[in-house]
């Protein structure tokens, strides 16, 4: 099978030839241009021959369009430096105006999604990174506690802002499908999680917003729900209109890769590697060895091999050519 039969079929409930798998993670010193970033995404693909492409893009692509001014790295393993957020008094919010996607950020990580499409052929399913509007709304001001004050002390002010921000993520979704995009890889980062909020909050200043950019994907669009952090709301948000469920299990205060492909019920699960842990630091010889244990232990379970984040880009090299390598031995 190539990938995206490999996809399809798992993802209608049947075997396929053998696991599939997908690894993803940031270029800090290749992202600042479309050219570049489409380069770094490829290279990645064409080296170790993942079943999915998630893309990475600029971790900030998202709210440069609005004011955010960052301070880029020229190197591999380091951030971009934030100087500058949009959002900095309460009044700040009243500034965040509905955006096309051909406002200069966004229409630049459309031709990202063009030009890698084009580079990899319609064979290989490709997802572009979507963060909720809740998600893109605590990157526009410094820190987490800034965004739960002012929703404290205005809330309607803040939740209108977020619902421009979820009119601009829905027009750009659907863009992205005519880009050559297949879905979105739908992003909650820290915010559906009870380290930040009650369900009950969740469900007023993410749930109410998290559908329309989803939708506007389309039915057929491959989407990809990636709940982020600890203690996170997997099991209220595994109802969410996507085929694929991600999450990082190796977090002790989340579910085991068993019980959340239990949970998200007939769903399929991306999970099973261990991204800042045995992944990081083990050897080739023993990610060999932990794959095959995985996989024994989920015989019968669907599930896509991957991390529950963005991997480091300190992995070794040698580590993830173990892992393609591995499964790519193993059969159904």
């Amino acid at each position: 099978m190539n990938p995206r039969e490999r996809l399809l079929t798992l993802l209608a409930g049947d075997k396929a030839d053998r696991p599939a798998v997908t690894v993803w993670r940031h270029f800090y010193h290749r992202e600042t241009t479309a050219r570049g970033l489409a380069d770094a995404m490829v290279d990645f693909q064409e080296r170790f021959g993942w079943d999915l492409m998630k893309i990475n893009p600029r971790a900030s692509y998202h709210m440069e369009d609005w004011g955010n001014v960052l301070d880029w790295s020229d190197s591999e393993f380091k951030k971009h430096n934030k100087t500058k957020f949009a959002v900095e008094t309460l009044a700040d919010w009243d500034k965040i105006e509905v955006l096309p996607p051909t406002t200069a950020v966004l229409a630049e990580h459309l031709q990202a999604v063009s030009l890698i499409r084009k580079r990899v052929g319609p064979d290989l399913p490709i997802l572009m990174t979507v963060f909720t509007p809740l998600s893109i709304a605590g990157d526009l001001v410094k820190n987490d506690q800034t965004l739960l004050d002012h929703l404290a002390e205005d809330e309607s002010r803040v939740l209108g802002a977020i619902e421009r921000i979820a009119q601009t993520f829905t027009a750009f979704s659907a863009e992205l499908r005519n880009a050559g995009a297949d879905g979105l890889f739908y992003a909650t980062t820290q915010w559906a999680s009870a380290s930040l909020l009650t369900y009950a909050q969740y469900e007023k200043y993410g749930r109410k917003y998290d559908l329309a950019p989803l939708t506007a994907a389309g039915d057929d669009a491959i989407n990809l729900l990636h709940v982020c952090a600890s203690q996170n709301y997997l099991k209220e948000l595994s109802d969410y209109p996507v085929g694929i469920v991600n999450w990082d299990e190796s977090d002790p205060t989340n579910a085991l890769l068993s019980d959340g492909i239990d949970m998200i019920g007939n769903k399929l699960a991306l999970g099973g590697l261990d991204h800042s842990g045995w992944l990081l630091q083990a050897t080739p010889e023993e990610i060999a060895f932990k794959v095959r244990e995985i996989y024994a232990s989920q015989q019968g379970k669907r599930f896509i091999f991957g991390p529950g984040c963005s991997i480091p880009p300190e992995t070794p090299m040698e580590n993830l050519t173990a892992l393609s390598e591995t499964i790519k031995q193993l059969r159904a």
